[in-house]
């Protein structure tokens, strides 16, 4: 009988230690530590530049050129040059990485254009982790984590990737005003990987 209960207590125990282990390896992901991803997105066409356009010179044309050479007055020809005023996006606001909770780096810009904003990451990296987002915070860049969720932010979706350039859209009716860092947020452990400032 004691045999018996002494072999219910371990198997009790050995399945609790079961339970245990599932949901701390679910929670922390603790092979993310390791893994990495990549995304190298170009910016969106309502973003790009247009180029300046110089139309090809034009040649004389036979009555012309026959015209010149009867006679002994020089001929000034004026060439009109077209340029279009280069169109792009307005920053908004620009700011550099710094790492908290682990390693971040890279270049943060918000973007506007036609009434469309966007975020952009250039060269980012950053480590891998569970529930990873990218939020625009009313809190500075760096130092103490729990202020990011304590005040406003607006959420701007999951993490893309832990390495490239990546673009993220700005809702049309968030109100950026006052917001002043760019958060790499872990969502689970209410943990910030890394920010950003940018005065909005």
């Amino acid at each position: 009988m004691r045999s018996l209960l002494r072999k219910k207590v371990t198997w009790a125990a050995l399945a609790f230690v079961v339970a245990v282990v599932t949901v701390g390896l679910w929670a922390f992901q603790p092979w993310k530590l390791w893994t990495r991803s990549e995304v190298n997105e170009a910016l969106p066409s309502e973003f790009a530049v247009a180029q300046t356009t110089t139309p090809p010179p034009t040649s004389p044309s036979p009555t012309e050129t026959a015209t010149t050479t009867a006679t002994t007055a020089a001929t000034t020809t004026v060439t009109t040059t077209t340029t279009s005023t280069p169109a792009g996006p307005t920053v908004l606001a620009e700011g550099e990485f710094v790492t908290q909770e682990h390693e971040t780096r890279g270049t943060a810009r918000v973007l506007s254009s036609g009434g469309t904003r966007i975020l952009r990451l250039e060269g980012f990296s950053t480590s891998d982790g569970p529930d990873l987002h990218i939020w625009l915070s009313d809190a500075t860049a760096g130092g103490e984590w729990g202020k990011y969720d304590d005040g406003r932010y607006v959420r701007l979706g999951a993490m893309k990737a832990t390495d490239g350039n990546q673009n993220y859209a700005i809702p049309a009716d968030a109100d950026l005003a006052g917001l002043r860092s760019v958060v790499v947020w872990c969502d689970r452990f209410n943990v910030a990987f890394g920010s950003a400032p940018l005065d909005l």
